[in-house]
C-alpha cells in the first residue's frame, strides 16, 4: 500500500478507535462508535480500498478528477468514496479527505457528545 502512514495518521486524531470487522475483513476507524474511514482488505489481508465519507458534491467532483477514487465500495455511493491504495491520489489530498471525513462524522454528533468524545482521551 502506498499510504503506509495511514494507520498512524488516523490513530493520532482525537477520540479515534480502530477494530477489525471480521465479517467484511475491514479495518474500521471510528469516532464515538461511528465509522469515518476503513481499509478494506482482500486476499492475504492486502489493502484493496481505503473508504471514507465526504459531502456528496465533493465526492462526485473528486471521482471525476481521479480514476483511483470510486463510489464507496459496499457503502452508500452518495456519501462514501473509496480510494485505490496503490493509486495516484497524492498523499496530501488523501490526508485532507481523511480529515474531512473525520470532521463530517464528528459534526453529526450533538455539541455535548462532541465535547465528551474529545475530552475522554
Amino acid at each position: 500500500m502506498r499510504y503506509v502512514w495511514l494507520d498512524e495518521y488516523l490513530l493520532g486524531k482525537a477520540g479515534v478507535t480502530k477494530d477489525l470487522q471480521k465479517d467484511w475483513n475491514w479495518i474500521r476507524y471510528q469516532i464515538g462508535g461511528k465509522m469515518f474511514a476503513a481499509v478494506c482488505l482482500g486476499e492475504n489481508d492486502k489493502p484493496y480500498y481505503i473508504t471514507l465519507k465526504l459531502a456528496p458534491s465533493e465526492g462526485d467532483f473528486l471521482r471525476q478528477q481521479y480514476e483511483d477514487i470510486i463510489p464507496g465500495y459496499y457503502m452508500n455511493k452518495m456519501h462514501w468514496n473509496s480510494i485505490k491504495p496503490d493509486g495516484n491520489v497524492p498523499d496530501d489530498l488523501v490526508k485532507d479527505l481523511l480529515d474531512k471525513s473525520y470532521h463530517l462524522v464528528l459534526s453529526g454528533f450533538s455539541k455535548k457528545k462532541q465535547k465528551e468524545i474529545l475530552e475522554n482521551l
